[in-house]
């Protein structure tokens, strides 16, 4: 791959080490699907295209071009030539772009960016056409559908632009973005899912208006393995609501429970819905997440 047309000297998110890690992740997929672990990723649908599908009788409004004369001479009835063509998946990354995202260095948003932009390279690879929405409580901006490999600088470019939006409200952003896009599709959200209003309501939004999704759950280990004790000022960092209270082992016993049974009914959502779902710490090399989803062949269809 060649370099792109810009470095980011104080951010290493997409530097050389990151744009040869996306060539040996584009080597792992090919050879994948050389070895029959990738199914076919365009559908036919039936159109226009060159390759002959079935025939359909005719009816008031239809284009008399496609009518099979030669059968009309055989039957006397009127029949349309149908034909298969092939269609372009659209893959929609919804990348969380919340506050919550952008603790710590490096944060979860970083992650969230490296993750979109390999998977979102595989998809170039494959000539799907391949869109980022960044969301929060509402769609944070938005790459048009690209297409062919050479897009993924502009892909870069447009994730590095990103900045942080507010709290995060799926419902919200999802019906904003099921309204926008017609053009059905894959749908990988990756977040950290922290939202007040739950997240069955959203995902179901883009089951419900027939995309597909795909599910990347982000968590930071420190969020899991809080390491402070006694009088403490916690500020929820989204809402900026702030409390004060007394930590204690116990309370750090429960806290670890009640995420843990929040990350499992997120799972078990998912799973009860046959949506693919990955759930990964940031300390994890990206890569072994995107090795990860593509062993559950999720995204090389």
């Amino acid at each position: 791959m060649a370099k792109p047309s810009r470095q980011h000297p104080d951010d290493a998110r997409f530097d050389d080490e990151f744009l040869k890690k996306l060539d040996y992740l584009y080597i792992v997929s090919r050879k994948m699907a050389a070895s029959g672990q990738r199914a076919k990723r365009q559908k036919k649908i039936v159109g226009s295209g060159l390759d002959f599908a079935d025939y359909r009788v005719y009816s008031p409004g239809d284009d008399v071009k496609s009518l099979d004369w030669r059968v009309y001479s055989r039957t006397e009835r009127l029949f349309l030539k149908l034909y298969e063509e092939e269609e372009d998946l659209h893959i929609y990354f919804l990348v969380d772009a919340s506050r919550s995202m952008h603790l710590g260095r490096p944060n979860k948003w970083n992650y969230a960016r490296q993750v979109a932009a390999a998977l979102a390279y595989i998809g170039l690879s494959n000539l799907d056409r391949v869109s980022i929405i960044p969301f929060s409580s509402k769609v944070e901006g938005r790459l048009p559908p690209a297409k062919g490999k050479a897009q993924i600088f502009k892909i870069f470019n447009f994730l590095d632009a990103c900045e942080a939006g507010e709290h995060t409200s799926l419902r919200q952003a999802f019906k904003t973005f099921v309204s926008q896009n017609k053009r059905r599709g894959l749908a990988v959200v990756i977040s950290d899912f922290y939202d007040p209003d739950g997240v069955e309501e959203g995902l179901n939004a883009l089951r419900y208006h027939r995309f597909e999704p795909m599910v990347i759950q982000l968590f930071d280990e420190r969020e899991l393995n809080l390491d402070f004790h006694g009088e403490v000022q916690i500020v929820d960092c989204e809402t900026d609501e702030a409390r004060d209270i007394t930590v204690t082992p116990a309370m750090l016993k429960a806290y670890r429970e009640v995420f843990e049974d929040f990350c499992t009914e997120l799972e078990g959502y998912c799973k009860s819905r046959q949506i693919l779902y990955f759930r990964a710490p940031i300390q994890q090399p990206f890569d072994e997440l995107i090795l990860r989803v593509f062993r559950a062949g999720g995204f090389l269809k």
